[in-house]
């Protein structure tokens, strides 16, 4: 069996790299007889340029924010030849917001994994527990190491128990005799207490020095080494102001002759030296919140009596009598422990007795055997069923809902941007999220008979009444304080606007709203022959369809669609080449929007040509979008350029509703359930089904994210990404009913 670790690796100094090293070696090294040697290699994660030197089990190297890198590990991965991949997972350790670049990652393995999840949070932030979701989504299995860790992930995270196996944090098979190992350090007539590992504020050791000096008046031949250097994230940001307040710590209560601060990452061999050396080893650190610690596993290994603070891993291993807690940031309690020990040797001895007996069951053989034997379990287990042919299911939709809106919405209208879920009032309104607050409310009446749509609907229609110039076009952008902000607004706002007044006139639910909006439709209509940008075409095109649903007869907006349809049919024939089939020579913003608004209006022109052109340009987007079987639209970073690449970040959510809109479209006209198939599939990009794996529907707050970023998602949930959202949710709701009704 070959495995593949992804992981931080030794020699960088990491305790995840230290971890991952002796697992590797446990599961080469313990084969048992006759069985076949396993082959294994390491993706190692970097934080600097200049690359470390590496053993000879590192194939490949990624550059921890080179998202690239992660897309090119996967490639390796699944040419590797490897059975299983073992994915060492810490939060600070991968790139993107809260580790977000693994994700698109472990999408694309060909094989089994397993992850090692070294921290579970009781209290994550969105991104933390979005992200590690969709870790054990993708997960055959899921490796913690204490069992408060399997009720986070339970409770928290919703994971299913059954795929989560606890095996403990391992520890090396390296014994000393513990008077040789003080003579070798030279502290043969000391009392020593150690605590080891990357210094920080976290690790509460001003606790232990604030602790030794009523000890040491009764026990002066008492030592306390520090061992480790200040962790490298606080080095990069502080410096050593933490060690050096230590160190006046100890000037002030003149314990100079009995702490000693060693300032190394020192080699495993040595690190059990000094613990086999030690009689009391203490982890004093100041919250509960850490689910694993190494140190601690290691000092049990040793045998030394352990003393510490209760986080839920110490609390838990310490257990059954193996050490001894004492309060957070309780230096009295600590003194009172380590006098009674000091004082007591047969009670230091039995505690280090079940520690080391206890150590003796997680040495890195044993945990590597178990790490084997879920290794060969995932292996063995059924491939995933291939998806049923029909998957439109909208059960497993998120429930249908208006708080975001109805929060970002005041008595003038739709606020335009929010800071994360929250309107941001200072950059005010447009009219283009008003008219697509208008299409999405009529739409959710229509479908829904939600009686508070009815009641916002008039809000978003007279926002666009109060905008129209006496011209007929309309102004977009009011301050909050109802000040214009521009005299002519974009022909894209027009457009938006066209398309919900003529879905209006389509779909009225009331006579007073009818008569109102074709008031202001008509108004704007002499304005339709002047408009020059074929995405404001595409828009007024749309409108004009849905105006025909009840006005079937009118021979002069049929001339004015066929005059807008003509301009885009003409620049596709001017861009058009056999390799490219589209409206420009770049795929920019909205893009399906163009042949969404060619399959409306081949409803009402009897023109093959039309047909034609939707159709072909329809492929040739999809084509590039759904290639890698999840939705991909172009991003906004920089346009796609005809012979160019396309930007894989910066995706908005409105793009996605065009292609959802696009797809339903196609369904209607063909009656083919292949393109039900690609709208459920563009739709799902919402929940997660994209390139950096991220739901950007919020479940919490009922909003939409802005939009992928290279970094992650964009938390700001403004109207324009949560209208998005909510009119491709009812775009799918009805998609699913008019196949139901086909087919029925």
């Amino acid at each position: 069996m070959k495995i593949a670790y992804i992981s931080t690796y030794a020699p960088r100094e990491c305790g995840i790299g230290t971890f991952t090293k002796d697992l590797f070696e446990a599961m080469i090294k313990n084969v048992p007889a006759g069985e076949e040697q396993w082959d294994s290699l390491v993706v190692a994660i970097d934080d600097r340029q200049e690359s470390y030197l590496y053993p000879d089990e590192v194939k490949f190297k990624i550059q921890q924010e080179q998202q690239e890198d992660y897309i090119e590990a996967a490639r390796f991965i699944n040419l590797s030849g490897a059975d299983v991949c073992i994915l060492e997972h810490e939060f600070g350790i991968f790139g993107g917001q809260g580790g977000v670049y693994i994700l698109p990652l472990l999408h694309k393995l060909e094989m089994p994994l397993i992850v090692t999840l070294h921290t579970v949070l009781k209290t994550p932030s969105y991104n933390e527990k979005a992200i590690l979701i969709q870790i054990c989504k993708m997960s055959s299995r899921i490796v913690v190491m204490s069992n408060k860790a399997i009720a986070f992930l339970t409770s928290v995270y919703e994971i299913p128990a059954d795929k989560i196996t606890l095996i403990e944090h391992g520890v090396p098979d390296v014994q000393f005799e513990h008077q040789s190992a003080k003579k070798d350090l030279k502290l043969a007539s000391k009392n020593v207490i150690l605590t080891f590992g990357f210094i920080s504020r976290n690790k509460g050791i001003e606790t232990v020095i604030k602790a030794l000096p009523v000890v040491v008046k009764h026990y002066p031949d008492t030592v306390y080494i520090i061992l480790g250097k200040t962790h490298p994230a606080v080095l990069r940001h502080s410096g050593e102001e933490y060690r050096i307040f230590l160190l006046r710590l100890v000037k002030k209560l003149q314990l100079e002759k009995n702490v000693i601060f060693l300032n190394d990452f020192i080699n495993q061999k040595d690190l059990f030296r000094y613990l086999y050396a030690s009689d009391i080893y203490i982890t004093p650190y100041l919250n509960e919140a850490q689910i694993t610690s190494g140190t601690l596993s290691y000092a049990v290994g040793a045998g030394s009596a352990v003393i510490s603070t209760p986080y839920w891993h110490a609390a838990e291993l310490l257990d059954q009598g193996r050490g001894r807690l004492f309060d957070f940031n309780d230096a009295d309690g600590l003194s009172a422990v380590l006098l009674e020990l000091l004082g007591n040797p047969a009670t230091m001895l039995e505690l280090q007795n079940k520690s080391y007996a206890y150590g003796r069951q997680i040495t890195w053989p044993k945990i590597g055997t178990k790490y084997r034997h879920l290794a060969q379990q995932v292996v063995q287990q059924p491939k995933n069923m291939p998806q049923p042919d029909v998957f439109l299911e909208p059960l497993i939709l998120p429930p249908f809902a208006l708080d975001h809106i109805q929060r970002m919405t005041d008595d003038t209208g739709i606020i335009q941007h929010a800071k994360f879920g929250i309107p941001n009032l200072k950059e005010g309104y447009c009219l283009d999220d008003n008219a697509r607050a208008l299409l999405m409310v009529l739409m959710a009446y229509k479908q829904k008979k939600h009686p508070k749509a009815l009641e916002l609907s008039p809000v978003y229609l007279s926002y666009i009444h109060y905008m129209q110039r006496d011209d007929g076009r309309f102004r977009n952008f009011l301050s909050f304080n109802r000040n214009f902000l521009d005299d002519v607004g974009s022909e894209d706002s027009f457009g938006r606007a066209i398309w919900a007044l003529g879905y209006l006139l389509g779909n009225a639910p009331n006579d007073a709203y009818y008569q109102s909006g074709k008031e202001i439709f008509f108004d704007a209509a002499p304005n339709f022959e002047n408009l020059r940008s074929i995405r404001s075409i595409a828009n007024t095109i749309i409108g004009v369809c849905y105006y025909f649903k009840n006005n079937t007869h009118d021979d002069e907006m049929t001339e004015r669609l066929r005059k807008m349809v003509n301009i885009l049919i003409e620049e596709y024939k001017k861009n058009r080449t056999d390799d490219w089939h589209w409206f420009e020579s770049l795929l920019a913003y909205d893009n399906a929007m163009l042949p969404l608004s060619l399959l409306h209006a081949v409803n009402f022109l009897n023109d093959e040509a039309v047909t034609n052109v939707a159709m072909e340009s329809m492929h040739f987007l999809s084509t590039l979008t759904l290639k890698e079987g999840y939705l991909s639209v172009v991003g906004n970073e920089t346009w796609y350029v005809k012979n160019g690449a396309p930007s894989m970040f910066a995706q908005q959510p409105l793009d996605v509703l065009a292609t959802v809109l696009m797809f339903h479209q196609a369904f209607r006209l063909t009656k083919e359930k292949i393109y039900l198939d690609k709208l459920y599939t563009s739709f799902m990009w919402f929940l997660g089904e994209n390139d950096l794996r991220m739901s950007l529907y919020d479940f919490e707050t009922k909003g939409c994210c802005d939009g992928l970023e290279r970094s992650g998602i964009n938390r700001n949930q403004g109207a324009e990404s949560t209208l998005a959202y909510l009119i491709a949710h009812l775009t799918v709701l009805e998609a699913f009913e008019e196949f139901y009704k086909s087919e029925h």
